[in-house]
């Protein structure tokens, strides 16, 4: 009790006001350090219990748990939340979380309205705020932050818990892992190549596509597909014969034959990422392909598309042109391009792009797809085994691709005593477009509101038999089929009775196109050489102009050059001759002042005589240079060599 009347003493009593300000001092410090020592204790006394698990929004296991927790109920009820229409795994699935919003009002049917869906309004809890959610037997304390790098921001999610070991973590990262991975069962994810930052940004997540929903030839389908998997398995055979375990897959051939698709069914078929490098982007560089194949992971599919294209920015890639843009373009669209193509920082090189296949730092564990239209523009470095080890010729659609397409299009009624299908058609294959459609990932969004009829087995096939027959042998491309059977996707029978008529028409749209393409072409070439004519014919008059208008110059110089010495010598001659007067003025005083003006005068009439002679040289000079340099400057009604000044038809004057 003393004390504390001591230490209050300043407050209630008149002492000096330094002593007092001094106490109050010692008092806060002493209260603000106890505070701090207390609370630090208390903090590492609860954290020597709690086990800490950080996750990056860079790394998969982010995505797991961020996916686990947005089913989880507590999430739903956190205190703190932000309401927000965005989806919270950034891979795009498809799901309902804890923390949707709905609208009892709202209806299935409803969920699309005039061709846009409705946007779910969900609950997700803030960040830089602690969750805490209880998991068999444990309470976790869950905090969601954002960091900022140079490139951009990235979430971490921090997850603690009061357990001897990390058991109880490693289950929850295995739990959501599994249910991730069961979500996203019908998903392909697709990465794009960032050359500004050198590194791999994910782009979305697609619908699996089944194999059954690619019709090629019989036999290629099932050959890639197994040599795929044999290369994923035989990781310890190639180590063990010193190869470098990588493969890669040359698909050439036809635009709109199948390639891209082939390799999208593969990659959902296999379970692998695609990782797309675009070579012609901006920015890219040896050193950054360099980079973002090493940093490629092991098990995926590193696709090249348009490899022909690679190097060039043109619009055409048809059997003649190279790829470069066309040359009969404005000027103005030209000064833009050139303008462009100087900002554009892309300097990849062919011999960086071979490094960076195969080189000592390519990655390995990948499956390398390179698609292009013109397999003769690749250079043989590139397409050689070792970089492109399988090639696949695409052609344009068979009669027996038309059959197979027709039949994934408009699949048969199941019947209780399935028939055997007929030899040597599609579904007699393992990979029968009609039977396999159980295998199609279904989504979990409402199906579409129109039906295709269902018909029987018996008359799918002859429907598909007549669909083929009316399709020309190698003509159309695959994707020109796809596009007709989409318009008629509820019409199956439709489809076969006017795909005669859609198969002219399309014969008279490309003849149409070929035509305007050859006038096009014609037109570009004709403008092409009447500019080359016009640019030669200007620098041929422009050259001659520079000629003509220097000789002129010389020739004035010299004139002038001519005269300046002629005035030179006269002004000379004259100075002698006034000296030599002189001198005989001296000589002989005893002569009559008459005589001397005539003395003088036949002196001046000599320089004036000499004066005249160098002048009439000079005049002989330049015109014999107006001679000697050929018909380029014609005489203008003066004829001679030796005459000058002589008038043509009239003899040369005496005078002169």
């Amino acid at each position: 009790m003393d004390t504390l009347k001591s230490l209050l003493s300043p407050l209630t009593t008149n002492t000096n006001p330094i002593q007092d300000t001094l106490k109050l001092v010692v008092i806060g410090g002493t209260v603000e350090t106890a505070r701090r020592v207390s609370v630090s204790a208390w903090n590492g006394f609860i954290d020597s219990f709690f086990l800490t698990a950080h996750f990056s929004q860079e790394d998969y296991p982010y995505d797991w748990l961020m996916h686990w927790l947005s089913k989880h109920p507590a999430w739903g009820r956190s205190r703190e939340f932000d309401i927000t229409t965005r989806t919270v795994s950034r891979h795009g699935l498809t799901q309902s979380t804890s923390g949707d919003i709905e609208d009892e009002e709202d209806s299935e049917d409803d969920n699309v309205l005039d061709g846009r869906k409705k946007r779910k309004v969900a609950i997700i809890p803030s960040l830089d705020t602690t969750h805490t959610i209880y998991y068999r037997g444990h309470w976790l304390r869950i905090t969601r932050t954002k960091r900022f790098q140079d490139y951009g921001s990235y979430a971490e999610l921090k997850i603690s818990v009061v357990a001897r070991n990390n058991d109880i973590l490693k289950r929850l990262v295995l739990e959501a892992k599994r249910e991730y991975e069961k979500d996203a069962e019908h998903r392909v994810h697709i990465f794009m190549a960032d050359t500004t930052y050198g590194c791999w940004r994910w782009n979305g997540a697609r619908q699996k596509r089944p194999m059954s929903s690619i019709v090629l030839e019989p036999g290629v389908k099932d050959m890639i597909l197994a040599d795929c998997k044999d290369f994923l398995c035989s990781e310890d055979w190639y180590a063990e014969r010193g190869i470098p375990f990588r493969r890669g897959y040359l698909l050439h051939g036809v635009p709109g034959s199948g390639k891209t698709s082939l390799i999208h069914s593969l990659a959902g078929e296999l379970g692998l990422d695609i990782y797309v490098v675009s070579l012609s982007s901006k920015g890219m560089s040896d050193n950054t392909l360099t980079t973002l194949m090493g940093n490629v992971p092991s098990r995926c599919i590193l696709l090249l598309e348009d490899l022909d294209a690679a190097f060039t920015r043109g619009v055409s890639r048809d059997e003649k042109s190279t790829g470069a843009p066309s040359s009969s373009s404005s000027s103005s669209t030209s000064t833009a391009k050139t303008k462009d193509e100087s900002n554009d920082g892309s300097t990849l090189s062919l011999s960086g792009l071979l490094n960076s296949l195969d080189g000592v730092a390519a990655a390995e564990g990948r499956l390398l797809f390179a698609t292009t239209n013109h397999i003769e523009r690749l250079d043989p470095a590139l397409s050689r085994p070792g970089r492109m080890d399988v090639w696949v010729n695409f052609k344009h659609a068979t009669k027996w691709q038309a059959e197979g397409i027709f039949k994934c299009f408009f699949p048969a009624r199941a019947s209780a005593n399935p028939s055997s299908s007929p030899t040597g058609s599609p579904s007699k294959q393992s990979d029968d477009p009609a039977t396999s459609q159980e295998n199609i990932a279904i989504p979990k969004r409402k199906r579409a509101s129109h039906v295709v009829p269902l018909l029987s087995e018996e008359e799918i096939s002859e429907l598909a038999k007549r669909f083929a027959d009316a399709i020309p042998e190698n003509e159309l491309s695959v994707a020109a089929l796809q596009g007709y059977l989409l318009k008629n996707k509820t019409r199956p029978r439709e489809s076969v009775e006017e795909v005669a008529e859609w198969v002219i028409q399309e014969r008279e749209t490309r003849a149409k196109l070929k035509k305007e393409k050859e006038e096009r072409e014609a037109k570009e070439k004709q403008e092409a050489d009447e500019k080359a004519k016009k640019e030669k014919y200007e620098a041929d008059a422009k050259e001659k102009e520079e000629k003509t208008k220097e000789k002129s110059e010389r020739k004035e110089a010299r004139a002038k050059a001519k005269k300046a010495a002629a005035r030179a010598e006269a002004s000379k001659s004259a100075a002698a001759n006034l000296s030599a007067s002189e001198s005989s003025a001296d000589e002989a005083p005893e002569q009559p002042s008459e005589a001397q003006p005539s003395s003088e005068f036949p002196s001046s009439s000599e320089s004036d005589n000499s004066s005249a002679g160098v002048e009439a040289d000079t005049e002989e000079s330049v015109t014999s240079e107006d001679e000697e340099a050929g018909k380029e400057l014609p005489p203008r009604g003066w004829r001679g060599k030796g005459e000058v000044g002589c008038c043509q038809g009239q003899p040369p004057d005496q005078d002169v």
